[in-house]
């Protein structure tokens, strides 16, 4: 767009002003002449802000590693907003419901959110006339000797408060007798900047666009929190899984003890078989133990998540029995309007594109009626008479004609951010692709390996009862029923690990998704501006 430089014309020059202690000027004069630039000015505003349109994105028709994922079909097809919901666990279900309430991170989103729904107010109330006044009673005591101005009546002038207009009387300068004067003055000012080239309606929409940006990320804050504790619950409960298996080893360890204690004091094992026996015993309970640390240590982060002191929450034992559910993933096309943090970055992209327009506005001229008007007196017997009124009213137009490359500089800096929200909008969207691929591609992979890992224990199983038989008919030494025991428990600990990983991959999953959200649930421009 081809920008103009316009010659700064003062409209004082030719504004209509009167007072009753000046000329008049004809009422229907003025007032015509008034309500003409109005007119005028009102139908040849325009808007030179850029047309928004979003930025172009590539979009897979399909997720790649979906392929050969033999998950079972879910009865809907998309995701709820009670997510976790999915996965049929009433002690989950309270804990999500305490987070929408309690979490502190939530608290403080919303607040920002609210934040910005109060700057929308503010830009908005850039579109209205600004009215003021300013009553004063003056009291003034005039020296005896001196010269000093007065006004006609030998009261002080008033000035209005309004921005760009003032209220004043006819003014004369002469020698004043001794003596106490008393002004009565009531004036009221009017002042309404035009906006002929969309600055204002484009501060309005920068700040629209930002609050529904604020309020994408208290969604994404909400979701990000509702999934920590899912994923730290399944993680407690696959550390209560571990706990029931090393506890029941121990206790099979312990029996093995006894065995070799028996067998050793009838001569037929060795006091070496005794150690061993006793030293594995030692080693699980050992670990055991351990598994108490990330127990707390989850049950920590939940009560943070949660909204409670760590001191006071706590939550009961129960091995893990969940398994995956069927998550709805949909087309990749639907992820932009699923995550809120695309949304989020689309909202920015859209506020940056307002900001240009903004700037833009700068090269052209701006238009300010104001008006004032009121009743000022000597004497409160007359102050609200019709003879004690005084008013002025006329337009202004300013244009700055140099300002050393400072607007172009603007433009470019705005376009220039502009550009990065751009950037940062794709870069969202190709994170939430990847993160989606990841989280299938794990979830895939995770069923196969399960598959496998309970074969091998089962495998590991059988080695372990050959082992303890061959050792009570004495034909293998107590090491090999040693070696048999660790690996059986190492593969039953490796499955219970798999099946945890299913369940914190279908969070993270349902997750990338968006959770249930939908970009339809953003504030409309409509409910940002109405009152709460």
């Amino acid at each position: 767009m081809i920008f103009k430089r316009m010659q700064s014309i003062n409209m004082n020059q030719f504004s209509m002003q009167g007072s009753l202690r000046s000329q008049p000027i004809p009422q229907k004069r003025w007032a015509k002449w008034t309500i003409g630039t109005i007119a005028i000015a009102l139908s040849c505003g325009c808007n030179v802000w850029p047309r928004y349109q979003r930025a172009s994105v590539d979009t897979p028709p399909a997720y790649k590693e979906i392929d050969g994922w033999k998950m079972a079909q879910p009865k809907d097809d998309t995701l709820r907003g009670k997510w976790w919901e999915i996965f049929g666990d009433s002690e989950l279900n309270a804990l999500e419901d305490q987070v929408n309430v309690s979490n502190q991170n939530i608290a403080s989103a919303e607040a920002s959110f609210l934040e910005a729904r109060a700057l929308v107010k503010q830009a908005r109330s850039q579109l209205f006339p600004t009215v003021t006044t300013a009553p004063s009673i003056t009291v003034q005591r005039q020296p005896a000797n001196g010269a000093i101005v007065t006004n006609s009546t030998g009261s002080t002038g008033s000035t209005g408060a309004g921005t760009g207009s003032t209220g004043s009387s006819a003014t004369g300068t002469g020698v004043a007798h001794s003596g106490t004067f008393v002004d009565y003055s009531l004036p009221f000012d009017a002042s309404y900047q035009v906006d002929l080239w969309g600055r204002i309606r484009n501060q309005v929409k920068e700040q629209i666009y930002a609050a529904q940006s604020s309020a994408a990320d208290v969604q994404n804050v909400r979701l990000t929190a509702q999934a920590e504790v899912a994923v730290d619950y399944f993680e407690i409960r696959a550390q209560d899984a571990q706990k029931q298996l090393l506890d029941a080893t121990v206790k099979a360890y312990q029996d093995s003890v006894d065995l070799t204690k028996v067998l050793y004091e009838t001569g037929i094992d060795s006091d070496e078989d005794v150690s061993e026996a006793e030293t594995q015993l030692d080693t699980t309970q050992a670990q055991d133990t351990d598994l108490d640390i990330l127990r707390a240590q989850y049950e920590h982060a939940i009560a943070m998540l949660v909204g409670k002191p760590a001191s006071t929450f706590s939550i009961p034992l129960a091995p893990l029995k969940a398994t995956p559910p069927a998550v709805p993933i949909g087309v990749p096309s639907q992820l932009l309007e699923r995550r809120p943090d695309v949304a989020a970055a689309e909202r920015s992209m859209a506020a940056a594109n307002a900001q240009v327009g903004v700037a833009r506005a700068a090269y052209f001229p701006t238009l300010t009626l104001s008006a004032a008007a009121g009743f000022e007196s000597d004497s409160i017997t007359t102050w609200f008479s019709w003879p004690s009124r005084f008013f002025s009213v006329g337009p202004q137009l300013a244009e700055t004609l140099f300002d050393a490359g400072l607007r172009r500089a603007t433009v470019e800096q705005y376009r220039a951010a502009y550009d990065q929200t751009i950037a940062g909008y794709r870069q969202t969207v190709l994170t939430a692709f990847q993160q989606v691929e990841d989280n299938i591609a794990e979830l895939r992979i995770l069923e196969k390996e399960v598959q496998q890992q309970d074969t091998a224990v089962g495998a590991a199983q059988r080695t372990l009862d050959l082992a303890i038989d061959r050792y009570r008919l004495g034909i293998d030494s107590y090491l090999n029923v040693i070696t048999a025991q660790t690996t059986s428990l190492t593969n039953q600990r490796t499955a219970l690990t798999l099946r945890m990983e299913q369940m914190t991959s279908t969070v993270q999953l349902i997750e990338a998704l968006g959770g249930g959200w939908d970009a339809s649930q953003l504030p409309s421009s409509t409910s940002l501006i109405a009152k709460p």
